[in-house]
C-alpha cells in the first residue's frame, strides 16, 4: 500500500489525536508545523517527522508533498490553501476554511480553477446519526440540541484562538453548527433556505457566543431547529446531544445516551442502541482518503458542500449580530 507523501499544519488542533494513529499508519508525513512547538512535538515525534514554527518553511521544504492536512488556526486557513493550491498538493482542510464566506469562496473558487483537490472532515455524513435519522425519509421538521462543554476546555487542548473571535470568526456556531445544518440540508434535499438565528455569551461572559439558536426554513416548508453551546458543564459525559427527524415514513428520535427510537407511519416503533460520538467518525475519515486521494476525493464531502453549510452559518452571524435588520438570509 502506497502512502502519500504527506504534510501537517498545525496539529495541535484539538481535533488531530482523533486523525493521528491512522494518519501514522496510511501516510508518509515528511514534515509538520506550528507556531506551538512544544505542544505539536509528541504528533512530529509520532509520525518520526522533522518540525517547523512556520508553515511557510515547512512548504518551501515540501513543494512535492502529495497531500495535506490543514489544521490551522481559522484566520490563517485562507492563506495556507491558497499557498498549497498554488504549488498543486490536495488538502483537507477543517472547517470553517476561514473566517468569512468570502474567504471560504475564495479558496474554494481557487481549487475549483486549478483542478487542485480538497477534501471537508463533515463526519456526521454516513455515521450513524445520519443512518437512524433517515428512516423518517425526506426531513420535512428536524430538531436538534448538540450543546459541548465550557469554551475554557480550548485554553488547555492546545487551540486558545477559539475564545478570540477576531481568530475563529465566532464561538459554537461557527464550530458546532456546520456539522448539523449540514445534515439538514442534505435530509431534506434542499440547497436554499433562510435563516434567523439568536446567540448569547450569557453563560460563562466570554468574547465567543456560548449558546445559538438556528431556525432554518426551506421554500418546501421543510424546517429545522439547531441549537449548539458551549454550555454543558466539564464532564466525561462530554456533550447533551439530542435529534429529531420527522418525515413522510415517521419519526426518528436519538438521545445522548444512544438511545434510538423510530416510529413508522402505521404506529410501530422499534429501538436501538447507537453510537452518538462523533470521534471514531474520524479515522474512518483518514482511510477514504487515501483510498480516495487518486481519485481527487471522490465522494468525499468537498469545498462546495461546506460553502453551502457555511453561507448558512454566516448568514445566522449576520441576522443575530444585526437584530433580523436588513439581512439577506436566502440562498
Amino acid at each position: 500500500m502506497t502512502r502519500p507523501k504527506t504534510v501537517i499544519v498545525s496539529p495541535t488542533h484539538w481535533h488531530v489525536p482523533l486523525y493521528a494513529d491512522r494518519i501514522a499508519a496510511r501516510c508518509e508525513v515528511v514534515g509538520v508545523s506550528d507556531p506551538d512547538t512544544a505542544g505539536a512535538t509528541p504528533f512530529a515525534e509520532l509520525w518520526d517527522a522533522p518540525l517547523h514554527s512556520d508553515w511557510r518553511q515547512l512548504l518551501c521544504e515540501h513543494q512535492d508533498a502529495e497531500l495535506a492536512y490543514v489544521f490551522a488556526a481559522h484566520d490563517t486557513m485562507r492563506e495556507v490553501c491558497l499557498a498549497l493550491i498554488e504549488l498543486q498538493i490536495p488538502f483537507v482542510v477543517e472547517k470553517p476554511a476561514g473566517i468569512s464566506l468570502h474567504q471560504l469562496s475564495e479558496i474554494r473558487q481557487a481549487a475549483e480553477a486549478a483542478e487542485v483537490p480538497a477534501a471537508v472532515p463533515l463526519v456526521q455524513r454516513g455515521g450513524p446519526t445520519e443512518r437512524w435519522l433517515e428512516q423518517a425519509g425526506t426531513a420535512t421538521y428536524e430538531s436538534v440540541q448538540f450543546i459541548a462543554g465550557p469554551p475554557t476546555r480550548y485554553l488547555h487542548n492546545g487551540s486558545p484562538w477559539m475564545v478570540d473571535p477576531a481568530r475563529a470568526g465566532g464561538g459554537c456556531a461557527v464550530n458546532l453548527a456546520p456539522h448539523f445544518v449540514d445534515l439538514f440540508l442534505r435530509g431534506s434535499h434542499v440547497d436554499t433556505v433562510a435563516v434567523r438565528a439568536a446567540m448569547s455569551s450569557t453563560l460563562h461572559g466570554g468574547s465567543v457566543e456560548d449558546y445559538a439558536s438556528l431556525t432554518l426554513t426551506a421554500p418546501n416548508g421543510a424546517i429545522a431547529t439547531i441549537e449548539v453551546g458551549y454550555a454543558f458543564p466539564g464532564s466525561p459525559l462530554k456533550r447533551h446531544c439530542a435529534f429529531l427527524r420527522i418525515g413522510p415514513s415517521g419519526a426518528a428520535t436519538i438521545w445522548a445516551d444512544g438511545s434510538a427510537s423510530f416510529t413508522d407511519t402505521s404506529g410501530a416503533t422499534r429501538t436501538e442502541l447507537i453510537d452518538v460520538d462523533s470521534d471514531p467518525l474520524y479515522a474512518p475519515f483518514v482511510d477514504a482518503v487515501a483510498d480516495s486521494l487518486g481519485d481527487g476525493f471522490a465522494g468525499l464531502p468537498s469545498l462546495a458542500d461546506l460553502e453551502a453549510t457555511m453561507t448558512v452559518i454566516w448568514d445566522a452571524y449576520a441576522y443575530a449580530e444585526q437584530g433580523g435588520a436588513n439581512v439577506d438570509t436566502q440562498h
